[in-house]
């Protein structure tokens, strides 16, 4: 087995970009879910309004970047908004219903036919709504980095803006939860009863929470798709639970946790499939009667589940969770 490119290419997918947009949608979902105990398995929608958000005013109507990003972040306000309004006041598990559908309603709307000249349909977005983004590169030199991470100057920009990104959504949710802001979300989530029963309104404090959450998601299908093309498929229902993998697997009601989670997420998926296809390729010692390599990703994927469910046993708070803020608990 080739260590060296098992390795490297583990190691590359630390630095990735989409680890960064992994890493944004879980701290937007630990805002959720973490912090305010808000159910939320539509955090894939989020990102799809971001995603689309950003390309279509850029590809359809010229718009300058910085102005696709600000409409990006107005419309992932608008969906937060109404998605909130007729469930905040209700129990948990109807906010959970509804993101979940809502986030296949935003992908099944962006396949139809009738849109397909601004959003694709089924075949996506080409990567031309990046164009601006990649002028404005200032690095100009043939490569950066060192060993596994060395890289071109357009994927160095790509990955600096978006760890930059990363680390300002970590700096505003440690300084948020820190706050007596803060303070009053994490009471919603343990008795928001008590919360209200001290005057606090905890239908507006919930509301804005599923916004700030849900701009920090929209940012996230941003970055994700800076790099590559937009493609519906992928915003499936999978990705959300890839997300909440992640923030479970750092810990959800911590501020580094979601990001550890997301890294290690990646670079098990990653490395798990590299290990792989090198017992399965050519030399390899896995015969191919007893996996065949168009059967990795599916492998790979169950080895992940069953690291998640031993989390769920051995260690349910996540790797920095606190034990008296089980992550499992909202």
């Amino acid at each position: 087995m080739d260590w060296n490119t098992v390795i490297g290419v583990a190691a590359r997918a630390l630095v990735d970009p989409q680890t960064a947009a992994f890493a944004l949608a879980a701290i937007g979902l630990s805002v959720h879910f973490g912090f305010t105990g808000l159910l939320n398995f539509g955090q894939a929608g989020f990102m799809a309004v971001g995603a689309y958000g950003f390309a279509i005013p850029i590809m359809s109507f010229g718009a300058p970047t910085w102005l696709g990003f600000l409409i990006a972040i107005a419309a992932a306000t608008i969906f937060a908004f109404v998605l909130g309004i007729p469930t905040l006041r209700l129990r948990a598990d109807y906010l959970a219903i509804v993101t979940i559908a809502s986030a296949e309603i935003i992908r099944y709307i962006v396949t139809t036919t009738g849109l397909v000249d601004y959003t694709g349909g089924s075949n996506g977005l080409r990567s031309d709504y990046s164009n601006e983004f990649y002028a404005n590169n200032p690095f100009t030199g043939d490569s950066y980095g060192f060993g596994p991470f060395e890289s071109t100057a357009k994927i160095f920009w790509a990955r600096l803006v978006a760890w930059a990104l990363v680390l300002l959504a970590l700096l505003l949710v440690w300084a948020v939860m820190r706050s007596p802001y803060g303070r009053v979300l994490k009471g919603i989530r343990e008795d928001e009863d008590a919360v209200r029963s001290l005057g606090k309104n905890v239908y507006a404090f919930k509301m804005q929470a599923l916004v700030i959450g849900g701009i920090i998601g929209a940012i996230a299908g941003i970055v994700l798709v800076l790099p590559s093309t937009i493609v519906p498929s992928q915003f499936g229902t999978q990705l959300t639970f890839f997300i909440f993998t992640a923030l479970l697997l750092g810990g959800a009601a911590t501020v580094l946790g979601p990001v550890v989670g997301a890294v290690l997420f990646w670079f098990i998926l990653t490395l798990t499939d590299a290990v792989l296809r090198e017992l399965t390729g050519p030399g390899g010692v896995i015969p191919e009667a007893i996996l065949d390599t168009t059967d990795i990703a599916q492998i790979r994927f169950i080895l992940v589940g069953v690291v998640l469910m031993l989390l769920v046993i051995f260690r349910p708070q996540g790797i920095f969770g606190n034990k008296k803020e089980l992550a499992f608990s909202g």
